[in-house]
Order: C-alpha cells, then structure tokens, then sequence
C-alpha cells in the first residue's frame, strides 16, 4: 500500500484498524464515486482522476490516525490536501459549495457501507476520528473553494478597471466631439471610433465569460509526453547526491504517464532544495505513488515544522513574512511548484507537524493530456 504522505515505508506499526481500513480502501472509493456521479449532475463529464483528486491522501490520513501511537490527530491535520481538494474543485469542476459537502457526506456513507462488508467494527472513538476528520476535512475544502472564487471575482474587477479603461475613454472623447461639432464627417468617424470602442468592450466582456466559465488559473506553457516518473525522480535525485555523499534517498515505482518532463523537474528540483535548505541535515527522500488514476510525487524532509498558519502563505508569489528565516526565500520556488501542478490538472500539499517531519505532495493524473492546454509532440 502507498501512503500518500510518506511517513511510514509500510503498514509496520499500524493497529489493526488501519490496515483493515487500508484493505478496503478500493471499495470505498468505487462505492464513492458510483455515489457522487448518481447525485451530483455536475460530476457526470468530470474523468475519474479529476473526481478523486487528493481524496486518497486524505483517506491514508485517516488511516493513519485510526492508529493511537501515531502523530496525527485526524485525517485532515497538519496537511492542506483538503484545501487543495476544494482549490480543485473551483478550478477544475462546475460544483458548488453545497455539491463538496454532499460528496464527503457520500464519502463517509461509502466508508460505513464498505466496513459493513469486511467486517470491520469501529469502537466509538476510532469512528470519531473518521467523523472529525471528515467534517475538518469539509471546512478546509469548503474554506478554499470560496477562497478561489473570491479572487476570480477580485481579478474580474481588476480587469475590468484596467483592460477596459482605454476603450471607455476613447467611447467619452468621441461623444464629446459628436456634441459639440456640427461638422457631419467629424461627426461620422467618431461615431465609428465609437463603434469600435463599443465592439472592443463586447470582445472583452466575451473573454471575461470565458474566463469565469472556463477558469483555469494562469497556465504554465507545457509540452506534453509519455515517460517513467522514475527516470525524472532519479535525475533529480543525482544532481544532488554528488561527492559520494547521498543527502537525497529515493523510494519509487514505476509510473508512467503524461506529463510535461521540464516542468516536473523543475518543480521537483525547487522541492528538493527546500528541503535541503530547511531541513535539519538529514537525508531528504523522494517517494513516488500511484493510485486512483493519479500520480503522487512526494518530498519529505526532517527538521523544524512550518506553522500552520504559513502553510498557504508559502505558495504566495514574493511572499515575505517579516523577514523570519524559516519562510526567507520562499518566494518563487513554492509558487512554481504550484502553478505545475496545476497546469497539470492536480495540485500541491504540504503535510507538516514536529513529530514526522514537513512532506510536499504533487498529486496530479497520470494522464494530464485532457487538462493541459499544451501540443502533444508526435510519437
């Protein structure tokens, strides 16, 4: 089994509720997403990686947390891949607010029906933590997705303030002119002027419809092709593990799909000396998963926690926090990273806590051709 979040090589350690919850983890989400298409209408054109998206992370949390001894408290603690999973759904999908609180309710549904047919009894606390979870993990989701359209509105102002300033000065001038000239050609090329002004602000407010339709976050130019991840991880890997030492350890398996080469090894290349650089000198690993029709690249590194409340600042552009060295020069890296995954149709989580170390997840679809506008090379 693959843990999404890289704290344990396997289910070594885990009570036996974990591994039962592990066990069944396939069923839950085919009787999850049979649920969701069945009641949510807007779920019907969406692919099954785009549905899923980090929902295997956050359920490995669970799991994880079903486990007394081990440091998380509910499946939607020290992690923002709750958050990226309502970011998603804003970029990505048509769903509402109420349609993602459905789809955990329906998440939990499937979880109770699934253990029914294993066999697994929950005591009372261990199906509070699912419950906590789950409504925690709601919050975050629901937090984001009303987070992403408040910026899509905030940019809709700024473009309209901006972009349609010219064409609205030029439309004032050229009437001005109409009032106070009786010269008949004066007259007809600034009704013309004004025409084209009108047709200017028509082309512009057809784009804005788009945008706000179609609203994909700013794009990375990406050149998509098929590939091993391992063959970029372990590239990766051996620009940093020079002079015999090996500061990078790499756990992966083999997974192909499409994707954009540069751009992944960029992004992970920025993660790595993140890790290298914040980390407190110990080895930094690479793992890679798969599950779900999505691919899970990870970077875990040991060290100093990111506080909470830094967790999202860090993937802002230019983001400085009063100077305090642990964010220091996190301005451009992070965000990259960001923009990477979601060009590629996924997103980025950071799951951090003192007691397991700081992991960054990409967690993207294996077949990123249907979410990437970019040209697939021949062969």
């Amino acid at each position: 089994m693959t843990f999404a979040t890289d704290k344990k090589d396997d289910e070594e350690g885990l009570s036996p509720t974990s591994q039962a919850m592990l066990a069944m983890r396939q069923q839950v989400f085919d009787l999850w997403e049979t649920a969701v298409r069945g009641h949510i209408d807007e779920a019907q054109a969406v692919s099954g990686p785009i549905l899923v998206n980090t929902l295997p992370a956050f359920y490995d949390n669970i799991a994880e947390a079903l486990t007394p001894s081990y440091p998380r408290e509910h499946g939607a603690s020290n992690t923002t891949a709750m958050s990226s999973h309502g970011g998603e759904r804003a970029r990505m999908t048509t769903f509402r607010a109420d349609q993602i609180i459905l789809e955990y309710q329906l998440f939990r549904d499937a979880i109770t029906v699934a253990a029914h047919r294993h066999g697994v009894h929950f005591s009372a606390e261990e199906w509070r933590v699912v419950e906590v979870s789950i409504d925690a993990a709601v919050r975050d989701a629901v937090r984001e997705f009303s987070l992403i359209h408040e910026r899509m509105r905030e940019r809709l102002a700024a473009t309209l303030s901006h972009d349609m300033r010219n064409p609205l000065s030029l439309i004032l001038a050229a009437a001005q002119l109409i009032t106070h000239s009786p010269d008949i050609e004066v007259a007809r090329r600034m009704a013309l002027k004004i025409g084209a002004g009108a047709q200017r602000l028509q082309l512009m407010l057809a784009q804005l419809v788009d945008v706000l339709t179609l609203e994909r976050a700013a794009r990375l130019p990406l050149v998509m092709a098929e590939f091993d991840i391992r063959d970029v991880v372990a590239a990766a890997a051996q620009q940093f593990n020079v002079g015999g030492d090996l500061p990078v350890v790499v756990d992966t398996v083999s997974v192909r799909g499409y994707w954009c080469r540069s751009s992944l090894y960029r992004a992970l290349e920025n993660l790595l000396i993140n890790a290298i650089k914040y980390g407190d000198g110990g080895s930094v690993r690479i793992k890679v998963g798969g599950a779900q029709g999505r691919l899970m690249l990870s970077v875990h590194n040991t060290g100093n926690p990111i506080a909470e409340d830094r967790r999202e600042q860090i993937f802002q552009y230019l983001r400085r926090d009063d100077g305090n060295s642990v964010t220091e020069g996190w301005g451009i890296g992070l965000p990259y990273v960001r923009s990477v995954a979601e060009a590629h149709g996924g997103s980025v989580a950071v799951d951090s806590s003192a007691a397991s170390g700081t992991t960054f997840i990409i967690d993207i679809p294996v077949d990123c051709r249907p979410f990437a506008d970019a040209p697939v090379p021949a062969g």
